[in-house]
C-alpha cells in the first residue's frame, strides 16, 4: 500500500502539469507566433460539440526545435502532442475511437472499453473514457515501463499484465484485450443484469457490455489524424512545409498525416523512421516486411530488440496500409537516448523515446534534403513516462547505452 499513494500523486501531478502547460503555452504561442496558431475550425467531419476535458485535446502547438534547426539549416518543427491532457498524441485516438463506437452503438454509456497497449493509448483511454461515462480495462505487457501501469491504475482503470509473446499467440496482450470485451458482452447478454468477470483482473460492474478499441486495426485511429493532426499541421505551417517524418506503431499517425498532406500538396515528402527490431523499414524501402525467420508468427518471445516503446512492428496493420510514404530511415536505441539528452540540454524539451526517434528522423530528412527546407515531426509524449528505463542511468549503463555525446556526432555515421 505504501507505493500506491506516490503513484497516484505522480499521475495527478503529471496530468495537471500537462493541462496547465498546454493552456499557458497555447496563450503564449498565439501572442508570440500567431502564424502557428491553429484556426478554431480545422477541416474535419461534423460532430456534436465537445465539452469538458475532451475539448482540450488537439490543436497542440507546433514548436521550432531550435538546436536541430540551427544544426541543419532547416526549420525543424515538432507537434507538441505531450501537451494533450492525457500527455500524449494517443488522446486524439482515444476520443475518435470512443466517439465513433458510441455513435455506431458498438459501445454504450456505462460500457467498458478494453485495449491492449504498451502504455500511452491505455493512459489516454483511461483518461478519456470517464468523460463519456464509460469504464476502461487495459491489458499491458509486463515489460512496459512501470510508471505507465501506475498511471493507468491511478486513473481508475483496471490493469491486467501479461508476458510479451507473438501477436499470433492467444495470450498476446492485444488478443487478451479482445477476449475480455467478448467475455463482458457474453456475460452481460446472458445475465441481463450486473455481472462480474472474475479470474482475469476484471472485477467491476460491466452490465453494459464491452467494446474492444482495437487501435491497431480500427481505422478511427487513422481518421483521428487525417481529420485532426494533419489539417492542424497544414494550417499551422500555412502549407509551407517540405517534409513530414514519424515512426509507426499502430501506423495511425504516419498514415493519417501523410495521406492528408499528400492530398493538399503531392510534393510534400513523407517518411518513416523505424527503430531496431521493426520490419517497416524493409517494407517501405524494399517491399518486403520480413524474412521467414523474422516473421512475428514464428516467434514466441518479444520480437523487438529496442528500448523504445510504442513504435516498431513486424506486421502490416490496416492503419499503416493507409500511409503514403516516399521513403524510410532507421534509428538506433543509442541514437534515441543521445537525442533525448541533446534536446533536453539545448531546447529544454523533456521527451519520450518515440519522440526522440522522431527527432532523429527529422535530422536525417533535413540532411538529405539540404538547408532551407521545413520538416515537421511529432513529439508524441514527454519523458515523464520513461523514468524507469529510458531515463534510468543504471538501466542504460547495463545495456551499454549510457549517453556520452557532446553534440550531434552520434548521427554522423551513414
Amino acid at each position: 500500500m505504501a507505493t500506491e499513494k506516490p503513484a497516484g500523486l505522480y499521475a495527478a501531478a503529471a496530468l495537471s502539469i500537462a493541462l496547465v502547460s498546454y493552456l499557458l503555452f497555447s496563450h503564449q504561442t498565439s501572442a508570440i507566433l500567431p502564424w502557428r496558431k491553429v484556426p478554431r475550425k480545422c477541416p474535419r467531419k461534423k460532430r456534436k460539440e465537445r465539452r469538458g476535458l475532451v475539448e482540450a485535446i488537439g490543436n497542440t502547438p507546433l514548436i521550432r526545435i531550435n538546436s536541430l534547426s540551427e544544426a541543419t539549416g532547416c526549420e525543424i518543427l515538432g507537434k507538441a502532442e505531450f501537451l494533450n491532457p492525457g500527455g500524449s498524441i494517443k488522446d486524439r485516438v482515444a476520443v475518435q475511437i470512443i466517439e465513433e463506437a458510441l455513435e455506431s452503438g458498438a459501445l454504450v454509456e456505462g460500457g467498458i472499453v478494453t485495449e491492449g497497449s504498451a502504455g500511452s493509448t491505455a493512459i489516454s483511454l483511461a483518461t478519456v473514457a470517464p468523460a463519456y461515462g464509460c469504464k476502461c480495462h487495459v491489458v499491458i505487457p509486463d515489460d512496459a515501463a512501470a510508471e505507465k501501469a501506475q498511471i493507468i491504475e491511478a486513473l481508475g482503470a483496471n490493469v491486467e499484465r501479461v508476458r510479451p509473446v507473438s501477436i499470433t499467440h492467444k495470450d498476446h496482450f492485444v488478443n487478451v484485450a479482445r477476449r475480455r470485451a467478448l467475455e463482458a458482452n457474453e456475460l452481460a447478454a446472458k445475465l441481463g443484469e450486473t455481472c462480474e468477470i472474475k479470474d482475469n483482473g476484471m472485477s467491476k460492474d460491466y452490465s453494459k457490455g464491452g467494446f474492444f478499441a482495437d487501435q491497431f486495426e480500427n481505422l478511427a485511429n487513422f481518421r483521428a489524424h487525417y481529420e485532426g493532426t494533419g489539417p492542424e499541421i497544414w494550417e499551422q505551417t500555412e502549407g509551407n512545409l517540405d517534409a513530414f517524418v514519424a515512426a509507426a506503431g499502430t501506423g495511425g499517425t504516419v498514415a493519417g498525416v501523410s495521406r492528408y498532406l499528400k492530398e493538399k500538396n503531392p510534393n510534400v515528402k513523407c517518411f518513416l523512421i523505424d527503430p531496431p527490431g521493426s520490419g517497416l523499414f524493409n517494407r517501405v524501402t524494399r517491399g518486403v516486411l520480413y524474412t521467414k525467420q523474422e516473421a512475428e508468427g514464428r516467434r514466441l518471445k518479444n520480437p523487438f530488440d529496442t528500448i523504445t516503446e510504442g513504435i516498431g512492428i513486424n506486421r502490416l496493420t490496416k492503419n499503416f496500409l493507409m500511409a503514403e510514404l516516399d521513403g524510410a530511415y532507421r534509428g538506433t536505441d543509442k541514437e534515441a537516448v543521445e537525442m533525448s539528452r541533446y534536446v533536453l540540454k539545448n531546447d529544454g524539451l523533456f521527451i519520450g523515446s518515440s519522440s526522440a526517434m522522431n527527432c532523429i528522423g527529422a535530422v536525417r530528412v533535413a540532411r538529405a534534403l539540404g538547408p532551407g527546407h521545413t520538416i515537421v515531426t511529432i513529439l508524441c509524449d514527454s519523458g515523464i513516462r520513461h523514468l524507469s528505463k529510458f531515463y534510468n542511468t543504471q538501466y542504460l549503463t547495463d545495456l551499454g547505452l549510457a549517453p556520452n555525446a557532446t553534440g550531434l556526432e552520434f548521427l554522423d555515421h551513414p
